[in-house]
Order: structure tokens, then sequence, then C-alpha cells
């Protein structure tokens, strides 16, 4: 049976593995399939397609999205969606200057509280990818501000809310829904259970996302226990919609690499891929 992980991130977002190195563990690890999904990014899809053919592992073109509900953020996966679309890469280059802009921000604000890291160093850990708030993570821990990166992610520091936190640029949910299908991507409600920390995304947006054209939810994650995916499926089905199983491997960026640790069954994918193919005909018809 075939394996498939619909949810990686390489050094173009916050993880540690260049493609090549993401695609060479899945090969050594069995995968058939592996979706890579970096933050607000395309620019390494061409990179891992190419990584993935050296080591007979098919790469799902993919994108996770950064959105914005009540304030908190909710992510979105979009797979094969039309990469050069122009509204899809507007949006995506404007969340990137704003993860620059942010991190600038959040940096100076640290440095105000008297904690001694740079955006030159920040800069450096995010080797040319897209900043994110793991890379300050990382400076502080450097720093010897605190001695893991979770702990970075307090109110004294940088977690929601806190003292050197900055709200981002980032679309409604609903908003993003649409700009994935105009670009005749799937889209795909991220790890549900870990909305607010522990707290899950509200059932009231998931059906608001349903009603909307949602096309699947990613039940299996490493941070769902069995009970938290059960009830995903479930939902899943009541609404009509397919769902995944995915490890969200950021490399060992926060543990050991954890590629592989939840898959997509291969019927759903299935459904995935029937999917894509009725959105890139909409496309076609429509141009």
């Amino acid at each position: 049976m075939a394996r498939i992980d619909l949810h990686t991130h390489t050094i173009y977002s916050d993880g540690t593995f260049i493609p090549e190195t993401l695609l060479r563990l899945a090969a050594e690890r069995g995968l058939d399939r592996v979706a890579v999904t970096d933050h607000d990014t395309t620019v390494g899809l061409a990179e891992a397609s190419a990584a993935g053919r050296e080591v007979g592992v098919e790469v799902v073109p993919g994108v996770e999205f950064s959105t914005l509900y009540n304030r908190e953020g909710v992510h979105i996966l979009c797979y094969y969606m039309d990469q050069a679309h122009p509204e899809l890469q507007v949006e995506l280059r404007r969340l990137r200057d704003d993860r620059f802009l942010r991190g600038e921000r959040m940096v100076e604000k640290l440095q105000a509280m008297g904690y001694p890291v740079t955006f030159e160093r920040v800069r450096a850990i995010a080797r040319g990818g897209n900043i994110v708030r793991p890379h300050v993570a990382q400076a502080l821990v450097e720093a010897g501000v605190v001695p893991t990166l979770k702990e970075a992610f307090s109110e004294e520091l940088i977690g929601s809310g806190g003292r050197a936190y900055v709200e981002k640029h980032a679309l409604n949910p609903l908003d993003a829904l649409a700009l994935i299908h105009r670009a005749a991507g799937v889209c795909v409600l991220a790890h549900p259970g870990t909305w607010r920390e522990t707290k899950p995304v509200p059932h009231s947006l998931i059906d608001e996302l349903a009603d909307a054209g949602l096309d699947g939810i990613e039940a299996s994650h490493p941070e769902h226990t069995p009970e938290v995916e059960g009830r995903y499926v479930e939902i899943a089905n009541r609404l009509g919609l397919f769902f995944t199983g995915s490890s969200d491997c950021h490399g060992d960026r926060y543990d050991p690499p954890r590629l592989g640790m939840r898959t997509t069954r291969p019927d759903q994918f299935e459904l995935l891929l029937g999917r894509a193919a009725e959105l890139r005909s909409a496309a076609a018809r429509n141009s």
C-alpha cells in the first residue's frame, strides 16, 4: 500500500532540511509521495520535485497558507494549485514581505526589553527563506535567553499576545479558500486540533468553510490523539469531505524528524486527486 505524507517543510520556511535531504529521507523511510507545503511560498517546489525524481519519490506541490480568524492563526493547506497564478503569487509575496517586517519588529521589541538578539542572526538562521517566529525563537535560544524553542513562545517573549509579539498580515480563512480555488488548488484545513495551542478550530468555522467549498481536513497529525483524529474523520464524513494524514515534518527543529509518522490513506488521496482534476477542468473552462 502506498505511503503518502501530505505536510512537510523545508528551509524555504521553518524546516531545517533542504529539499534534497527531505526527499532522500522520504525514500529511506519508504514513502511514495510527499507534499512539500512551506509556509506562504512555492519557491522550493521545483527544487523538491527534481530531488524527488532522483530518489523515486513523487512530490505533491503545495503551500501552507497563513490565515487569521478572531486574531488567531488558522493554517490552510493548498495542493496542486497553478503555481503561476498571478493573484496567488501576489498574496504569497505580500505574506512573505509581512513576515520579514514582522521579524524585524519582534527583534526590535526584544532588544528594547534588553535581550541580546539581532535581526542579522535571525536572517542567517532563516537561510534566505521566509522569516518565521521559530527563527526568532532559535536566536533567543542561541543567546541564552531561554533553554528551548518552546519556552520562547511565552507571554514574556514571542508567544501570541506576548510582550514582543507582533500581529501579522493574513487573509480570513474564507477568503484564502476562495483564492486557492481560483488558482485551481485543493484546500485542506491543517491540524484543526491545534488552533490556540491545544484548543481546536471552532466547529462553527469548519462548518462555514465546508459551506464555502472546503475540500478536506487533516485528521491524522502527530499532535492529534487517536480520539481527536477519530473526531475529525467523523466531521469530514458528515460534511462530505476527504481526510488526510501528515507528519508536518520540520526537519529536526523541534524533535527527531517525524517524516512519515502520519500518512494519508490511498483511498483518501484518490479523492484529493479527483478534486484537483475537477478544479483544473473548471479553471480551463473559465480561462
